[in-house]
């Protein structure tokens, strides 16, 4: 294969990624002229549209679609085949990276990630996005971000899937008003706070629906971040991750965690990437650094 075809296929492949002229120019480095260029090759090639313009983006065809992953990997091995396996030092290293999490993971995910890249030496710009669980698989395809955490399970051959760590569920309410010790009428009276499962956690909502405690559901939020100070201040309940509720009980001392009556353990949470043939140096460097922050399971206590 000539380089000029190796090169219209790797714009193609990063079109499909950020799905936009201009950004797909910056990123391979060449005016907005010469990726225009490329794509009427590229239509002319593959007779096919490939890509049609909806508002700002760049939506792909079926045909695009069904190219992009075998394209897309065929390129990372043979990225991989001319460059040297040793080559990459994380001293010094200050490209951009790309994390995929939800709000939660956000909250308890990255302290330990920031500091695990600081002993690393390296000094890269990383993107957080928030993705909701079903953004997971579209995000780590496209190239929008290089690893994401979720409890989601995503069965799909395209993806790599590591467990991370068990999730214990627990009640957190305030020391004002406690909780009385685990037993299964120990939320006889109580209210409770319900937070959006659009992270994946869905076991406070089966547990609530279950046991008959949906009537004293008083507040339902869209994140967990504005939870800890509406407990304090209330003597509302809620369902959620023992490693969150750790996290919330040390920035809020008036908080305290309480345990279920009933199993409370459920789907963990996984780390996914692209298959590992499709993986840079650098992406396989993070996802170890990731692998390591987070497995071990020490969140330190912090105070705000």
């Amino acid at each position: 294969m000539a380089l000029a075809d190796l090169n219209q296929l790797r714009t193609f492949v990063v079109l499909y990624e950020l799905r936009s002229v201009t950004a797909a120019a910056e990123r391979l480095h060449v005016t907005q002229p010469t990726v225009s260029y490329t794509l009427r090759r590229l239509r002319e090639k593959f007779g096919d549209e490939l890509f049609r313009r909806e508002g700002h983006d760049m939506v792909p065809t079926a045909k695009a679609t069904a190219l992009f992953a075998p394209l897309h990997e065929a390129l990372a091995q043979i990225d991989q085949t001319v460059s040297d396996p040793d080559a990459f030092e994380p001293s010094g290293f200050s490209g951009e990276l790309a994390l995929g999490l939800t709000s939660i993971g956000e909250q308890t995910f990255l302290p330990p990630i920031m500091e695990a890249l600081a002993r690393e030496a390296a000094s890269p710009h990383l993107q957080v996005a928030r993705l909701d669980s079903d953004q997971v698989e579209d995000g780590l395809i496209r190239g929008s971000i290089d690893l994401a955490m979720t409890v989601s399970m995503i069965g799909s051959p395209r993806l790599w899937r590591t467990h991370v760590r068990a999730v214990e569920y627990v009640a957190l309410s305030s020391r004002q008003h406690p909780l009385p010790r685990t037993a299964p009428d120990m939320f006889a009276g109580r209210r409770f706070v319900r937070v959006s499962a659009r992270g994946g956690h869905v076991f406070p909502l089966q547990v609530l629906t279950e046991h008959g405690l949906m009537g004293q559901v008083a507040l339902t939020v869209e994140e967990y971040s504005t939870v800890p100070a509406v407990l304090e201040a209330t003597d509302l309940v809620v369902l959620l991750p023992r490693h969150v509720a750790e996290v919330f009980s040390g920035w809020f001392g008036g908080l305290q965690i309480s345990d279920l009556p009933w199993p409370a353990q459920s789907t963990p949470v996984s780390l996914y990437t692209r298959r590992e043939a499709s993986l840079s140096p650098t992406q396989k460097w993070f996802r170890a650094v990731v692998l390591d922050a987070v497995a071990a399971g020490e969140y330190r206590r912090r105070s705000i």
